[in-house]
């Protein structure tokens, strides 16, 4: 517990050094596939090869890296560690893989090694716009409305404060229903 604790430091130390001595590119931080335990031995035994945009995950700060890390150049999970405020629409668009299925997800909580939630985040944008498949939004609260453009949007542990739109029947039926998500207006298709 304490070596992940101490791996996640590192990382959010490298990311504020890199952060002060960057021009105006947002920093964006590459870890192993979140689906296996991030320990000293992981990172070690990864070679460049390994890590790739397709099951990578980008840990972020700071709104323009989120808004990079769910573009379609982004990766499949981008995660935030603080709340955020956008003044722009987020678009979640683009392809990503995790365990060789179609998945995209943000995550606006931390979690400890037993995957038991630590904190939560709140998102704030005029709209976010969801392009890929099978998108879920978990965690924390996101402020502001959802218009949904694909399949298998899947909201987990999160609250909508706003409305949730889906372009088409289709979408609409094609969500997955979760009881722990929450939208305070309304859905329906637009």
């Amino acid at each position: 517990m304490k070596k992940i604790f101490g791996l996640m430091l590192v990382l959010v130390m490298t990311a504020t050094i890199f952060a002060g001595c960057a021009k105006e590119e947002p920093v964006v931080e590459e870890t192993p596939e979140v689906t296996e335990e991030i320990t000293e031995e992981t990172t070690e035994e990864m070679t460049e090869e390994e890590v790739d945009a397709v099951s990578t995950a980008s840990i972020v700060t700071e709104g323009d890296a989120l808004v990079a890390a769910l573009s379609a150049d982004g990766f499949w999970l981008a995660a935030t560690l603080n709340d955020i405020v956008l003044e722009e629409d987020l678009v979640v668009e683009g392809e990503f893989t995790n365990r060789d299925e179609i998945a995209r997800k943000i995550g606006l909580y931390t979690q400890d090694a037993d995957r038991n939630v630590l904190e939560r985040f709140t998102l704030t944008a005029p709209s976010m716009i969801v392009r890929s498949e099978n998108f879920r939004l978990q965690g924390g609260t996101f402020v502001g409305d959802v218009y949904v453009e694909a399949n298998g949007f899947h909201l987990v542990d999160n609250t909508i404060e706003g409305n949730l739109y889906f372009a088409s029947q289709e979408y609409m039926d094609s969500r997955v229903e979760d009881e722990t998500g929450v939208v305070t207006g309304v859905v329906e298709v637009k």
